[in-house]
């Protein structure tokens, strides 16, 4: 099943996505008497996701591709992030080592190079990424995101798949030229407004046939900067899930953002891009603040 965020006049509600359709879950509820939640998060984090995934299954995919359930045209709607207040965000730096490359930098081979990141941060398809007053030299970095999906701690990579309720498009960023002034100043970097972008489609894991082939690509005014393969990971979003809850107990719509094949300068004017094979594309245009305060 794919979930989106839509934007219904000031709301944000929870939609299901088969092609150009969209049906909010209002409507599923309106339909059939049910009483899911509404909104993304909620679905997570109360235990309906699974629920409403057999549903979709077993008769609600049908009932949208037939008519019998009413539906917008994606055109006519906008997109919001997926939800806006999860309780964590991992990010994960340079786990692909030719991103590492890149930056002249040795990847971490032993542990992986975790921080974290503000709710503050978040914003979604379409919104504009600002490049801060601060910085003279930000990036842009496609990733697959994993969202949880329920209570999870101390788990074995080989038990993931139990924990995980699905993926998503992110685009991260990071104010560069903070960063190289000392690696300790890694979350300022990484926490200005605007800073994380995820959705615009949440993808159950049963539409997932083989996650390590999922080719992640960063993408920068409509050209590929840099791809890769999950698989090139040096560690896998399996392997992040289970240390990441052995060092914390990780909750339902926690995300880990598993790093990006490529990160690319983003400039005024520019637009940057998330391109996973089978998930729609997330895109946000970017303005320098700079520029703007300066006309």
């Amino acid at each position: 099943m794919r979930l989106a965020t839509v934007k219904i006049g000031q709301k944000e509600q929870a939609a299901i996505i088969i092609g150009n359709k969209v049906v909010t879950v209002v409507t599923v509820n309106k339909t059939y008497n049910e009483n899911w939640e509404t909104n993304i998060f909620g679905l997570i984090e109360s235990g309906q996701l699974e629920g409403l995934t057999n549903w979709f299954n077993e008769t609600g995919k049908a009932a949208i591709e037939s008519g019998e359930l009413p539906s917008e045209h994606e055109e006519n709607l906008a997109y919001g992030p997926l939800y806006r207040h999860p309780r964590k965000i991992w990010g994960i730096g340079l786990n692909y080592v030719d991103h590492a490359s890149d930056l002249g930098e040795k990847a971490p081979n032993t542990e992986p190079a975790s921080f974290m990141k503000p709710d503050t941060s978040i914003i979604g398809p379409g919104d504009t990424i600002e490049i801060p007053l601060q910085s003279e030299r930000t990036t842009g970095e496609a990733e697959l995101g994993v969202i949880i999906g329920k209570t999870c701690r101390n788990v074995d990579e080989k038990d993931v798949g139990n924990y995980v309720a699905g993926y998503t498009t992110i685009i991260d960023m990071t104010a560069e030229d903070i960063l190289q002034k000392n690696p300790r100043y890694l979350t300022r970097s990484k926490s200005f407004d605007t800073f994380f972008s995820f959705g615009p489609q949440f993808v159950t894991k049963d539409e997932i046939s083989d996650l390590h082939a999922l080719e992640v690509a960063t993408v920068i005014n409509g050209e590929v900067h840099r791809k890769n393969t999950v698989d090139h990971m040096t560690f896998s979003p399996e392997y992040l899930v289970s240390f990441h809850s052995k060092v914390m107990t990780l909750l339902p719509g926690d995300i880990i953002s598993t790093g990006t094949p490529g990160a690319v300068h983003i400039q005024n004017g520019d637009t940057v891009e998330c391109r996973i094979e089978g998930f729609k594309p997330l895109v946000n245009p970017c303005v320098d603040l700079k520029i703007d305060q300066n006309g």
